[in-house]
């Protein structure tokens, strides 16, 4: 069974995301390179202030980059560093995604918690209640209830998994979902 990790990892994309996963039980926030969005910004200073935030970039320039600017913008995450010689496939290409799973679990073994799986008080079924999926209005709907609770603007299979990885309460949401629809009359 792979440990659950109680932090965030931030990545820079799904490469990197499916290889820790396949590590450990874990939620990312890719940055998509180094064009680090304010909607990223915003979601990485939000799980940290609730789980905790490890930032887990490529050993190179871009990723050094990436990891200066989060930082600055977002102090206190904690770090983790793979060696390059590590991080590189056979062509010599570099990034987390050509680690061996040995090489991530020691890279960030002194950096992780590990927790029991959360319980998530945003259900699909609310979501789906709240007409965030599906209807002519949803994609709308869903892009401004993501600015409120400043988790980016996501689709309906982001919004799902967001909600749960942030950790927002069920009284977030339905006050988030207030204001949405106070401001939709």
């Amino acid at each position: 069974m792979r440990k659950r990790l109680k932090e965030v990892i931030v990545v820079e994309g799904r490469d990197d995301t499916t290889r820790l996963q396949e590590v450990f039980d874990v939620d990312t926030i890719e940055t998509n390179g180094s064009a680090v969005n304010e909607q990223t910004m915003q979601r990485i200073e939000k799980a940290l202030e609730r789980r905790g935030v490890i930032i887990f970039t490529d050993p190179d320039f871009p990723g050094d980059r990436i990891r200066a600017r989060i930082n600055e913008r977002v102090p206190g995450c904690k770090h983790a560093y793979l060696p390059r010689a590590q991080a590189k496939d056979k062509r010599g290409k570099i990034g987390v995604e050509h680690a061996s799973p040995a090489a991530i679990e020691e890279a960030l073994a002194v950096v992780y918690e590990t927790e029991e799986a959360p319980v998530a008080e945003v259900t699909r079924e609310m979501i789906l209640a709240a007409d965030l999926i599906g209807g002519p209005a949803a994609s709308i709907r869903r892009r401004r209830l993501g600015q409120i609770l400043a988790i980016g603007e996501p689709n309906a299979k982001q919004l799902v998994k967001r909600v749960a990885s942030i950790r927002i309460t069920r009284a977030e949401w339905e006050a988030a979902l207030k204001q949405l629809e106070e401001e939709e009359v």
